[in-house]
Order: structure tokens, then C-alpha cells, then sequence
């Protein structure tokens, strides 16, 4: 087995440009074994390892910067990555499988071969929503407000029936584009757009929560703001969105 390669030798190998690994270099991604005086860069077993790590992680959606951060924190061990993106590919082709199922499925009662209603149409997608949920907001929502609460929530999203699940997905994209129009002209959070801004995210609050109180609507608006992620998401296009609707669920929320 080969134990140098150079740029381009490892550039042909992996399938990755000379360009890119050049800047893997530059921002510390991935370091070559050695450089020569002449600039030179050569590439050992461990940097091959390395760069097929980087690759898997690239695959499954991690920008470079986690990337970084991931392979240099202490205690990274390629073993237990390897069995993690195992993992995470198995999660990946069931979700497939199952998107596969139920196209056929669906083409199949088209023809006339099989049935299929309504609610077996979106089972698919509701149970991805709830299994992304778990993932990124899972393990603090079971902290603070219970299993029951949130297991209680899961089935909600789960029995939702097509036109429930249509209105739930308009709803968010709906409350999304009145906040971005709202920052944009300036509107006031006692106002009676912002008043109507609250009432839709309560509706949509409560297509999936047991209980709705207007403290625990005030502390879930607060927390959008407080947390990069939620307020990433309701920042995305007009910064300040997660703020106004905090603001208009303080006054409003009842």
C-alpha cells in the first residue's frame, strides 16, 4: 500500500480537485503530511483517513467549519465516526424506503390496483417532521416540558389528517411571511397586525401542543430569540422576525 501521495495523485484518488484540497489546507481542514520548499504538498495514510471523513461529513450535509470542529476536538476517534455515519445512513435509506413505498403505493391506488386514503398519503412526511424535531430540539423539550408533553405533541403531528397537515405547513410558511413584511415596514408590536401575527402562531401552536397557555406562548416566543437556531430559522430572509413576534406575543399573547 501506498504510503505518500501527492496533491494530485490524492486529487485523482478521492475524486476532489487540486483547487479544493489547497483550501482545505489554507483553513486548516486538512493539513498535508509534508510541504516541500518548492510548495509541494504530499499526503500520508492518516490525511487519506482524514479526507474521507471530511468527504462522509460533506455528504451528509455538514458545512466545513463543523467539519473542523469535529475532527479536532479532543477525543475524535475515526472508528466511532465511521459507525456514526453508519448510522446515520441507515436512518437516511429508511426514510428513503419509505418515501419509495408510498410513491408506489400512491401509483398503485391511481391505477386502481390497491387503496390508499388520504391520511397514508402524508404519513411520510409527518413522521420525517417529527423525527427532525427529536433530533435538533428533542432532548431540551423533554427537559423542560415532560415526555407526556412532548410524546402527547408527536401524535398530534402524527394523526393529523391531510387538510390538517396542509393548514399546519401553510400556517408556519404564512406566519414566516408576515413577520419578513412586518420588520420591513416597520410595524409595531401593540399593533393590530402584530395582533394578528400572534393569533396565527397560536393557531399554529396549537395544531400540535396538549395544552395551550399564554405563558408557555410567551416563554416558546422568548426562547426564539434566545436560541440561535429558532432564530436563524425565523431570521433567514429579514433579521428581527423572531424579535417582533416575541414582542407581538408578549402584548397579545392570551
Amino acid at each position: 500500500m501506498k504510503m505518500e501521495y501527492s496533491i494530485r495523485e490524492l486529487s485523482d484518488m478521492a475524486g476532489v480537485s487540486a483547487r479544493t484540497l489547497r483550501y482545505y489546507d489554507e483553513i486548516g481542514l486538512l493539513k498535508p503530511l509534508s510541504t516541500t520548499e518548492a510548495g509541494y504538498r504530499y499526503y500520508g495514510r492518516n490525511e487519506v483517513a482524514l479526507l474521507q471523513q471530511i468527504l462522509f461529513y460533506r455528504e451528509r450535509g455538514f458545512d466545513l467549519k463543523c467539519i473542523r470542529s469535529i475532527l479536532y476536538e479532543d477525543g475524535f476517534d475515526i472508528m466511532s465516526a465511521l459507525e456514526d455515519h453508519l448510522l446515520g445512513l441507515y436512518e437516511e435509506k429508511r426514510h428513503v424506503d419509505a418515501l419509495i413505498r408510498t410513491v408506489k403505493q400512491t401509483i398503485s391506488s391511481m391505477k386502481g390496483e390497491c387503496s390508499m386514503n388520504d391520511k397514508e398519503k402524508f404519513e411520510v412526511f409527518k413522521e420525517n417532521m417529527v423525527k427532525e424535531n427529536e433530533e435538533k430540539y428533542g432532548a431540551e423539550a423533554r427537559q423542560k416540558y415532560g415526555d407526556e408533553s412532548v410524546d402527547a405533541s408527536n401524535r398530534k403531528v402524527l394523526n393529523m389528517t391531510e387538510k390538517e397537515y396542509e393548514r399546519f405547513e401553510e400556517l408556519g410558511g404564512e406566519i414566516r411571511r408576515l413577520l419578513e413584511e412586518g420588520v420591513r415596514s416597520g410595524i409595531k408590536p401593540d399593533g393590530e397586525e402584530a395582533g394578528s401575527i400572534a393569533a396565527l402562531h397560536k393557531e399554529w401552536l396549537c395544531m400540535t401542543w396538549k395544552q395551550y397557555t399564554p405563558e408557555a406562548h410567551r416563554g416558546i416566543t422568548r426562547m426564539y430569540v434566545e436560541d440561535e437556531r429558532f432564530r436563524a430559522y425565523y431570521d433567514k430572509e429579514e433579521q428581527g422576525c423572531a424579535a417582533l413576534l416575541k414582542e407581538a406575543v408578549d402584548h397579545w399573547a392570551d
